[in-house]
């Protein structure tokens, strides 16, 4: 099992996350959710790990509770 790296780890972060945002711009809601569930499907399966996963799962929703 992986531990899941919660620390800045993109090179050229500001640069991905102006880059995320770009495929969403003139995009509805209903498109863009469809691109971030794509994108996250895309990504777990390059990660592979399902504990890996799983413990990013549970940070995500604890991440937005507060």
């Amino acid at each position: 099992m992986s531990d899941l790296n919660t620390k800045a780890n993109i090179a050229g972060a500001d640069d991905f996350y102006a880059e995320l945002l770009s495929i969403h711009e003139g995009r509805s809601k209903e498109q863009s959710d469809a691109i971030n569930a794509r994108l996250i499907l895309l990504l777990a399966n390059h990660i592979g790990d399902r504990a890996t996963l799983s413990d990013a799962m549970q940070k995500a929703v604890t991440a937005g509770q507060g």
